[in-house]
């Protein structure tokens, strides 16, 4: 029987493997992504196809006979990323170690040794196999030389590369210098892409005969050939693949070898490749087995000390028996007898996972279709409940189960988790049920320990147990064929409903102890994030009273304005047009008016997006009314018109759900409908407001924090006159521009105060003197001396600066002054942009994380203190740094009194926390 020869490009493989896995870490932090991807592709191809010789053939770094003759060859790719080149060396002893004999040559690239070995072997009657993505190499296919992709499972000999390109392998090179390759920048001839390529060479035969009738070629594609007939030659010459290249081994030297079970445990093991280990350990086999969870890895981004903290943690808290998938016994609650003997279950297990199966995603509405429980690794059921599809079999029913399962569900001694548990909370409250017993929730674990990250349970089940779910898709299908769920099978239903629950008991296992191993960390999930998941129940349910009377006649206010500025648009731009075609208005300002042309976007066309739009309204009328027009039409479609529809019809409110894993910061989010993003600085947007109004006999009431991240800043700087200014309860801004101005405070003038505002503010969030310039409508260098002033008289905060920045680059993530951390994935990117963009969330992460910590622990510390004093007083809304509350008018003086006390007191800083207290009939008048 003929050999075989395997030939493996190494580039395509290591490019591919870095893109396509995630951010694998060992136990050091460093990265191993691609090393995994790469042996684990070496693995399949061997499994697949049987060799006797072998090779992985790599670029050097040298430079080659291609440069030489053409500079610009591959000049436009951007520069290997540091962390896929820092795997390649322990790739390659990996590889070694494996068996595989790996070849570099200095002056030649991986495909001309691959050319070259491939011709040798042919010559000798060996078979070859060329593992590679590169479309290059379907010129060497022949009887005897296969390309196969091990991503793809595309094979191709002479009659498949005939069948994808149009052309025989022996044309490929002259397809190749027609269309061009963009991946090695190579040109083309302009204008002629696949189709046409494949034509000529049908019709004449070669390049060389295209070129000698390229006369008689016409049009414009004929004019492009006969323009790129001097540059086709090289062209042809840059994209052939040597095969009479001098190597420093033959094919005898390709043998297969031996793969060294000690090299391969002692890699393994730096990698953090456990399962590949314990193979290699145990003589069951040195190659990589059938594939490694992604928990044996530290998951993580930033740079490589943050890693390696991480990672260490990951590694302690990881025990290997959390990561192997243990035997599954899923049962099916059909009658009350099971139902009888899994309560008992559920009532002495020490902790419980309980999750729903509803008729919706609103919180504030879905019923109940099952529920499922786990009570230990693999060992979980599902109750179905209200299965209605043709031939379901006979159910307990909701009522009765829930009848025997209130007592347990009640029951705050009952220990219970779950995955986004509040969701859960609400559908049982839906039916009259108060969940009690919750103390973890997977969701929130997560959050806290990777903020960055996606916390579904898919994610974290791939993520931390390794595993691949049945997804909501597979059991009910997707889009238009989707079914409810109370339409699948309840065989179906009970594999992916007990599924969920037994991942959440077995997740909570793995990150709790990741928890434990971080001890900020688990303060912050235990003290802040846990306790105020419960507020968030509280006000969700209770929601907020809005006058829908008021914002229908705003509304009708808001389309007369609409009106009035689409007439005045019609006159600036001399013509009718609408006002929501980026086209139209793109043809007016552009062809019409000869706008100047600020932005472009992703197609070539000239952008009229918001902010061209306000860098036009400076000087143009047209721009400005367009810009008052969007602001009124998004206040009427987002909120005039849309609260009133959103109002429950059972509780006559509005009930928004807070989303806690959204920001990276710790920020709540507010969706369906976002209350946080009412604009207060028109007078429109504060009339909206005054719709949110109390119910008879009640008031609403406002505690804001007031410049809590300047206040921040100076705890987190320690600058001496920052701490100064706020211990002396100066206004900051006046402080800061008397500062940077040389004025005495008395001195400072409205527009200089405004100046020292936006100031504060900027740097803060890391503005440039670029960005400064523009928001204060001066000379860049007046904005840098501006800077440059303010960190003169204030240099702790540049010193701070410096610093974190610093701090971020080595540790991939900063703190909040709680011990929160927040992941910048970009503060190492090779991308300037990005990299500049991460350094610039580094200085502000930890005021707004801090700030997210703070109103979240004034929550906690307000609802406490309602429920100890039995009050009536009900939390309604958290905007940002805002607290509103819901208060009886006989419990208003005692509220108003106490609130801001409790907001200033939950933690100590080096400055005051200063918390500004209203009043009113409605949300705008208690500002």
């Amino acid at each position: 029987m003929p050999k075989t020869l395997i030939l493996v490009d190494g580039s395509s493989y290591l490019y591919r493997a870095f893109h396509a896995m995630p951010d694998l870490r060992n136990a050091k932090g460093e990265p191993t992504g691609a090393i995994y991807g790469v042996l684990n592709m070496l693995r399949r191809l061997l499994a697949d196809h049987e060799a006797d010789l072998l090779a992985y053939v790599t670029d050097t770094r040298a430079p080659t006979f291609r440069e030489a003759l053409y500079p610009a060859y591959k000049a436009h790719r951007p520069s290997m990323p540091e962390e896929m080149a820092v795997q390649i060396e322990p790739l390659h002893e990996a590889i070694q170690a494996l068996g595989w004999p790996l070849i570099g040559v200095d002056g030649l690239e991986a495909d001309d040794v691959i050319g070259t070995l491939a011709r040798q072997a042919g010559q000798e009657g060996v078979q070859t196999i060329v593992s590679t993505g590169d479309k290059d190499l379907a010129q060497l296919v022949n009887e005897q030389v296969t390309l196969v992709n091990t991503l793809s499972n595309e094979r191709l000999d002479p009659a498949g590369v005939k069948a994808k390109f149009g052309v025989p392998p022996e044309r490929i090179v002259d397809y190749l210098a027609l269309v061009g390759d963009s991946v090695d920048n190579v040109p083309g001839v302009e204008k002629v892409g696949p189709k046409t390529a494949v034509k000529w060479l049908t019709q004449y035969g070669s390049l060389d005969q295209i070129i000698e009738n390229a006369a008689s070629i016409g049009g414009v594609v004929g004019e492009n050939l006969r323009k790129a007939i001097d540059w086709l030659p090289l062209a042809r010459k840059l994209l052939t693949v040597k095969t009479d290249c001098e190597l420093p081994l033959g094919l005898a030297d390709l043998a297969h070898r031996p793969p060294d079970p000690a090299q391969l445990a002692m890699l393994f093991e730096r990698f953090g490749f456990r399962t590949w280990l314990r193979d290699v350990q145990s003589q069951a086999g040195p190659a990589p087995g059938s594939g490694m969870p992604v928990a044996d890895q530290a998951v993580h981004r930033g740079s490589l000390e943050a890693r390696a903290q991480v990672a260490r943690h990951a590694q302690a808290a990881a025990d290997p028996a959390h990561l192997s998938r243990p035997e599954r016994h899923y049962e099916t609650l059909l009658n009350e007898a099971d139902l009888e003997r899994w309560l008992e279950r559920v009532r002495s297990a020490a902790l419980t996972a309980l999750d729903t199966e509803t008729t919706s995603l609103d919180p504030m509405s879905a019923r109940l279709v099952g529920m499922s429980f786990a009570v230990g690794p693999g060992e979980a059921a599902y109750l179905p409940l209200a299965h209605d599809y043709a031939g379901a079999p006979e159910q307990i029913g909701v009522d009765r189960a829930l009848a025997r399962l209130r007592t347990w569900l009640e029951d705050p001694a009952a220990s219970k988790l779950g995955q986004n548990i509040k969701y859960d909370q609400h559908v049982l409250a839906n039916h009259g049920i108060a969940l009690r017993g919750v103390v973890q929730d997977t969701c929130l674990q997560s959050y806290v320990l990777e903020s960055h990250a996606r916390h579904d349970l898919d994610s974290l089940a791939a993520r931390y147990l390794g595993e691949k779910t049945l997804s909501y898709d597979e059991v009910t299908g997707t889009g238009a064929k989707r079914i409810a769920f109370s339409q699948v099978e309840i065989a179906a239903a009970s594999d992916y409903a007990a599924e969920d629950a037994d991942l959440a008991w077995r997740l909570d296992r793995v990150l709790r102890e990741r928890l434990h191993a971080w001890p900020a960390g688990e303060h912050v999930y235990a003290a802040i994030e846990m306790p105020v998941r419960e507020v968030l129940f509280k006000m969700e349910r209770t929601g907020v009273l809005i006058d829908a009377a008021a914002l229908a006649a705003q509304s009708q206010t808001l389309a007369h304005k609409m009106m009035a500025l689409e007439e005045r648009a019609f006159r600036e731009a001399g013509q009718p047009f609408n006002l929501n075609s980026p086209k139209q208005i793109g043809e007016i300002f552009f062809e019409q008016l000869k706008l100047p042309v600020l932005k472009k976007t992703a197609t070539g066309a000239a952008s009229t997006d918001e902010e061209v739009l306000e860098r036009l309204a400076a000087d143009y009328p047209l721009p400005k009314t367009l810009l008052e027009y969007r602001a009124l039409a998004k206040l009427k479609s987002t909120y005039t018109d849309k609260l009133p529809r959103m109002i429950n019809p059972h509780t006559g409110r509005v009930h928004t759900n807070y989303g806690q894993v959204t920001a990276v910061t710790g920020r709540l989010a507010s969706t369906d409908p976002n209350l946080q993003n009412i604009p207060v600085r028109t007078a429109e947007g504060r009339r909206i407001r005054e719709a949110f109004i109390a119910p008879p006999g009640a008031w609403i009431v406002s505690a804001d924090y007031s410049q809590i991240e300047l206040r921040i800043m100076a705890h987190i700087s320690g600058d001496a006159s920052l701490l100064a200014a706020f211990a002396a309860g100066k206004d900051i801004h006046r402080a800061t521009a008397a500062e940077i101005f040389n004025r005495r405070l008395d001195e400072v003038s409205a527009e200089e105060r405004r100046y020292a505002k936006v100031i504060n503010f900027g740097l803060i969030y890391g503005m440039s003197a670029f960005g400064l310039a523009q928001q204060l409508g001066v000379e860049r260098a007046t904005a840098k001396a501006y800077i440059d002033s303010y960190f003169a008289r204030y240099p702790g905060v540049a010193q701070y600066m410096e610093q974190t920045r610093q701090q971020a680059r080595e540790r991939g993530y900063v703190e909040t002054v709680f011990g929160r951390r927040l992941w910048l994935p970009d503060i190492a990117s090779g991308n300037p942009a990005r990299r500049g963009g991460a350094e610039r969330a580094a200085i502000n992460a930890p005021m707004q994380g801090t700030a997210a910590d703070l109103i979240k622990l004034s929550m906690i510390a307000v609802q406490d203190w309602i429920e100890r004093e039995g009050l009536a007083t009900r939390l309604v809304m958290q905007v940002h740094d805002e607290l509103v509350l819901e208060v009886p008018e006989a419990e208003l003086e005692q509220v108003a009194g106490r609130v801001g006390e409790l907001m200033g007191g939950v933690a100590s800083l080096r400055v005051p926390l200063l918390v500004e207290v209203g009043r009113g009939r409605n949300w705008e008048e208690a500002h």
